[in-house]
């Protein structure tokens, strides 16, 4: 039978994704398990109008040699058009469900999206069936490493084909693969793949079409052990391990003649890992990873922003003034608006990262900071999530997956919300513009830049800290040795960066927006019930205030007034604080409909009433209390998700909220006997 769903297999950086982009295009979707660097994603590949044969048998196994360039190949992604050399008939359209499983290195898994591929391998994961068939991808430039993960797999006994990719890197460097002889050795069919260029890609879609897949366990005559039987003593396990060691190196030693070094990579290593120099690229790295995010994400957020304030005025004329216009406007535009305003800055971010992973350079910026990580307990690994976390700290805590220490890897999740995430952005320009003035030192560091770097080396600073008591404490064990894959230097894919950017726009919008969204909802009906008696003739600004006052959003900021008191916060700031504990960058819109102020139009009166009405001391408490306060519920949902407890989200709402209590306090109190 046509199998019905296939499996993309292989090490991690081995181009399974260009292989699953190129097959599936936008036929896809992230799985419940999805990270920056750790997705596994489902797709769909049409072979449109084609006879299938339902004959799983296939008596030759040899075939042409794949790593030929035919020019008259049809282009490789268009997966809608029948195949080369296929006849156009009547027939439906077949379809073939993909899932591009996380890379892992052996059949025990040391780490979370390790385990995921294992067991759906394995037939045992709660929302994927056991795949019929699978693709085996190997990455030509190392294939040892590939084999070796290939003779644990064997023994599972799923029909397979074998893709090597990266045939053009090893003719490059002067090297030769014989397909023909790994397709004889291995007992399968063997495509060669240059996937940024799609040579092969078409011949696989050929492949999977003829069903050529066969069981590989025949072919190495039960040569080696399922070392992951829990039943198996540790001595034949590591017997079993040094066994397929030994013939993954035979293997490649007879199919391929690799070069030993790449020489791009051994040019660029040599300035990217130098003592001197490779620490200051990394530094001029971050500084234009930052710049991206918060410099060149600005224009797009301000069209956005506009784009929402003048959809909210085109819909206050069309609606008469009342309940139905208010919460149109202020309850789902607004709420739409704060959240899509920030999707340039994810958009980069992921864009950013994407490049500096597919490039290499990412695994170089780990490597180069893991002896500063190991100051405060952690390894090189949790670099990639708390960067990721500069951004949003969701997709940082989901990229910790890739640490295989269970300990290291939740002590990154609890200290991912202190990293100063974007969110809190709007808050700090905000209130740094409204009370730090906009003066130089020395006639070249401007002040409010200082004061807004300050506050995020404070909030990062403060992670680290909290991590080596972490670590030292509650998470203390014996730390795992710091082993991460250097990949050879390669350009990107063009189109897997825009089906990245593509999945990455559909699950921030279906996703955080949705739940922003409601929560701004909730918060507008807070402060839009009960409605207020007001007076005829009462200004409308007047009557806005009167109406947040006597609203049920007014009472609660009222009532719970007296424990933020000490912090310096009356009962409007304590409104704010309490609206974004949803997310913080509401904290902003709240301001404005306290203080009655549109802040998409007039965010230079807002700051004039705050200066009136708040203390400078006070202003600092503020400032100081969201650099620690995780005041955001979706991600509270993921860390519940990814930890898959409450406890360990409600200890982090826990300690960062004493943090911020304690240091407001501080600040506060200290500040109001200095500023006298």
């Amino acid at each position: 039978m046509q199998p019905r769903t296939i499996a993309l297999v292989g090490t991690p950086n081995s181009g399974k994704s260009t292989i699953f982009n190129a097959l599936t295009g936008l036929r896809q979707k992230v799985g419940n398990f999805s990270g920056v660097t750790v997705e596994a994603k489902t797709g769909i590949i049409r072979f449109a109008g084609q006879n299938l044969p339902h004959d799983s048998t296939k008596t030759d196994s040899t075939k042409t040699d794949s790593t030929k360039t035919d020019s008259t190949k049809t282009d490789s992604t268009k997966t809608d058009s029948p195949t080369k050399d296929s006849p156009k008939t009547d027939a439906p359209e077949t379809q073939v469900q993909c899932i591009d499983l996380p890379g892992l290195y052996s059949l025990n898994p040391k780490t979370p999206d390790e385990k995921i591929s294992v067991e759906i391998l394995n037939g045992q994961h709660s929302r994927y069936a056991k795949p019929d068939a699978v693709v085996f991808v190997m990455e030509g430039v190392n294939l040892e490493k590939s084999l070796f993960l290939y003779a644990q797999y064997a023994a599972l006994n799923i029909p397979t084909i074998v893709a090597v990719t990266m045939i053009d890197s090893i003719q490059a460097g002067g090297g030769v693969f014989d397909d023909i002889e790994m397709a004889h050795t291995l007992g399968v069919e063997v495509c060669g793949i240059v996937g940024h260029k799609g040579i092969g890609i078409e011949d696989m879609r050929e492949a999977i079409a003829a069903n050529d897949f066969r069981p590989p366990e025949a072919a190495l005559h039960g040569l080696f052990s399922d070392i992951s039987s829990e039943n198996a003593h540790t001595a034949s396990r590591q017997e079993s391990i040094e066994k397929q060691h030994e013939w993954a190196r035979q293997v490649a030693t007879e199919v391929a003649r690799i070069p030993e070094n790449d020489a791009l990579t051994l040019k660029l290593d040599a300035i990217f890992l130098h003592p001197l120099w490779g620490p200051l690229t990394f530094l001029a790295v971050m500084f234009l990873f930052f710049q991206a995010i918060f410099t060149w994400a600005t224009p797009a957020m301000d069209g956005i922003d506009a784009l929402f304030a003048a959809l909210g005025d085109q819909i206050t004329t069309l609606l008469p003034a009342g309940i139905v216009q208010d919460f149109v406007v202020n309850g789902v535009i607004a709420g739409v608006g704060a959240v899509i305003k920030f999707l340039p800055q994810i958009l980069i971010l992921t864009l950013v990262i994407t490049l500096l992973e597919d490039i290499g350079y990412l695994a170089r910026g780990a490597f180069l900071v893991d002896r500063a990580m190991g100051a405060f307990g952690l390894q090189g690994r949790a670099f990639v999530p708390l960067l990721s976390s500069f951004a949003c700290a969701i997709p940082g805590m989901m990229s910790a997956r890739i640490i295989a220490s269970e300990k290291d890897r939740l002590t990154t999740i609890l200290i991912a919300p202190l990293m100063p995430c974007s969110a809190r952005l709007p808050i700090y320009v905000l209130m740094i513009s409204a009370f730090v003035p906009s003066v130089f030192l020395a006639g070249v560091f401007n002040v409010q830049g200082l004061v807004l770097m300050g506050l995020y080396a404070l909030g990062g600073v403060s992670g680290l800290i909290a991590a080596k008591i972490f670590k030292s404490t509650a998470f203390k064990g014996s730390k795992l040795p710091f082993l991460m894959e250097l990949p050879p230097y390669r350009f990107p894919t063009w189109k897997g960066l825009l089906l990245t950017l593509f999945h990455r726009t559909k699950q921030f919008l279906t996703s955080a927006g949705t739940t922003i969204l409601l929560l701004s909802i909730i918060l507008w009906g807070l402060g839009a019930f009960p409605q207020a008696q007001i007076s005829s003739g009462i200004e409308p600004i007047r009557a806005k205030q009167i109406q947040l006052e006597q609203s049920a959003l007014g009472r609660i900021g009222k009532a719970i007034e007296p424990v933020f008191a000490p912090l310096g916060f009356d009962w409007k700031v304590t409104v704010g604080v309490l609206g974004s504990f949803a997310a913080r960058e509401v904290f902003v819109s709240v301001m404005g409909q306290v203080y009655s102020v549109d802040v998409a139009e007039s965010d230079e009166q807002l700051r004039t009433i705050l200066q009136r009405t708040i203390s400078f001391p006070a202003a600092i408490s503020i400032l100081v209390f969201y650099v620690y306060a995780l005041q955001c519920m979706s991600t509270i949902a993921v860390m519940k998700r990814e930890t898959g407890s409450w406890k360990y989200p409600a200890f982090a709402f826990a300690y960062t909220l004493v943090l911020a209590y304690t240091a407001s306090l501080l600040v506060y109190q200290v500040g109001r006997v200095v500023w006298r």
